[in-house]
């Protein structure tokens, strides 16, 4: 299965979208939230009536899978080092000189901040030489974003969850790499689905794409490889809608190989320095999808807090959805 052939994106088009759907000064010209703002009291309240059976989903991927492959950005898979262990408590070497001692496990992890399941701030994509909300690129500096960093998220990730199971609503395990998700496709998947996507809402796209690699046990080509994903034209979707977030199961959301020759990633060039959309990559869905499918429920009350990382341009996430 494959999209008919759509034009090619260009840089113009870029521009002119980027213009027609920006939300610049839309929350105030010092606003550091975007799309954000559209989450309220109310709706968090009436995500939290959501909670009717009470079953947890975790939709972190396990962050020792090692996906990425050094395709994009010189990012690594996780490192995780034990600082003490057990050999070190029964071999003495905790015990000092014998008096009062503790005997522990201790350890360390280093990860890029984008390296699995995370989201991205609205300091992570400039559109020439701006951000989200006209501040310049140059506010992020070595000593990270002075403006639009990912801890101020911190407390606002969480409201009305929905997944959207494109895979599944076509009768897919998976969709096939450079399959483009369209409006219609987003809109139809809904409506079968039964699920009304509303302003505020944290949309999650599942494409199978992910379990995949995982059945496989193979991740070549995931991170900055050929995948499905949306289109660029639902970047009008994403600002009609009003939605909060968008999240999917695939490296970077958007289809690949890109739907432009003059730009890379052009959906992201829109979608977060224009519409300032919270956006989540790598988010594990599969145990999600299936229960949902059961009981024909989409909809769910969703939490998914950044680290506290005060100007970085993305924070890993274990987000969880509540049915």
């Amino acid at each position: 299965m494959a999209n008919p052939s759509r034009p090619k994106i260009t840089r113009a088009d870029i521009y002119a979208t980027a213009k027609e759907l920006s939300n610049w000064g839309r929350w105030g010209d010092d606003d550091q939230l975007g799309t954000v703002n559209n989450v309220t009291p109310e709706d968090i309240v009436g995500a939290a009536k959501l909670i009717r059976k009470g079953k947890t989903f975790a939709l972190g991927l396990d962050l020792k899978q090692k996906i990425q492959s050094g395709l994009f950005g010189g990012r690594w898979n996780l490192i995780h080092q034990m600082l003490a262990t057990g050999t070190d408590a029964v071999t003495g070497e905790q015990d000092g000189d014998g008096r009062a001692y503790l005997r522990y496990a201790d350890d360390a992890i280093n990860m890029p901040c984008q390296g699995s399941t995370q989201w991205d701030a609205l300091c992570h994509i400039f559109l020439d030489d701006k951000m989200y909300n006209g501040y310049s690129a140059t506010e992020v500096t070595v000593n990270g974003a002075k403006c639009l960093g990912v801890e101020n998220y911190r407390d606002k990730m969480v409201g009305r969850g929905v997944l959207l199971d494109i895979a599944r609503w076509k009768g897919l395990s998976s969709l096939p790499d450079g399959y483009a998700i369209t409006n219609d496709d987003l809109d139809q998947c809904a409506a079968v689905q039964g699920v009304e996507i509303r302003k505020g809402d944290f949309v999650i796209v599942r494409t199978g794409h992910q379990e995949r690699c995982l059945a496989a046990g193979d991740w070549s080509g995931y991170a900055g490889g050929d995948a499905p994903g949306l289109s660029f034209e639902t970047a009008r979707w994403i600002k009609a809608h009003d939605i909060a977030a968008i999240c999917a199961d695939t490296w970077g959301c958007e289809v690949r190989p890109n739907e432009s020759d003059e730009a890379n990633q052009p959906w992201h060039w829109v979608v977060i320095p224009a519409i300032g959309v919270a956006m989540g990559e790598i988010f594990y869905v599969k145990d999600l999808a299936a229960d949902c499918a059961e009981d024909r429920v989409y909809e769910f009350f969703f939490t998914a807090p950044p680290l506290h990382i005060p100007g970085a341009a993305g924070s890993p996430i274990n987000p969880q959805a509540i049915k």
